[in-house]
């Protein structure tokens, strides 16, 4: 990895807007979440973007978060034990995180790139990824969820009905209120504009 200087001109102004998207109160709830989920032995971080990062950077605290969502027999990720050091060994565990979220739900447009949590460039994509996360774990209501279910959104489900022959028959000679009404309608005695001249 290269170091970076500071940012200038429009990508600083770049920089500032995504930054801007972050939020200390999700935050909070976050490690509140990820803690009552996995145990206190992940720690907390100091409070902050920067605290926040640091304490997610190579990848084994969400790597235990995803493997809590799963019952005992089945973990998707495997943790290495000591932690990794080298930089490509934590941007791997990352990436194995995120492919977990996936498999578990999570839509690939709510999924952070793995830059935007190691280098910090967009902290705000990393919180959307554990709110789907956790929006998904609550809504599968399967037990593996820990925590107050009231800090996620229940995700929509699938509501099918089932109908019978005859109810279909029946809703077959029902003209529906959008397709309109024919009654008294006609075009009797209509005329539009002046009739065709023709100049010799």
């Amino acid at each position: 990895m290269a170091n970076k200087g500071p940012a200038y001109g429009m990508s600083r102004d770049v920089q500032s807007k995504i930054e801007k998207k972050y939020d200390d109160e999700l935050e909070e709830r976050l490690v509140e979440w990820i803690v009552a989920q996995c145990g206190s032995s992940v720690g907390r971080p100091e409070r902050g973007r920067l605290g926040f990062q640091v304490w997610l950077k190579n990848g084994v605290v969400l790597s235990q978060l995803v493997n809590s969502l799963y019952p005992a027999g089945s973990k998707p990720v495997k943790i290495p034990d000591p932690p990794p050091t080298m930089v490509f060994k934590q941007m791997e565990q990352i990436a194995q995180f995120l492919k977990a979220a996936e498999d578990y739900g999570v839509v690939k447009t709510d999924v952070f790139q793995t830059v935007d949590l190691f280098e910090a460039k967009d902290m705000a994509a990393v919180q959307r990824t554990l709110m789907a996360l956790g929006s998904l774990a609550v809504t599968k209501n399967d037990g593996n969820y820990h925590g107050d279910p009231s800090w996620f959104m229940k995700k929509a489900q699938e509501h099918k009905r089932e109908f019978t022959e005859s109810q279909l028959k029946e809703g077959k000679n029902v003209i529906g209120l959008q397709m309109g009404s024919n009654k008294g309608a006609s075009q009797a005695g209509m005329s539009y504009g002046r009739p065709r001249q023709i100049i010799s």
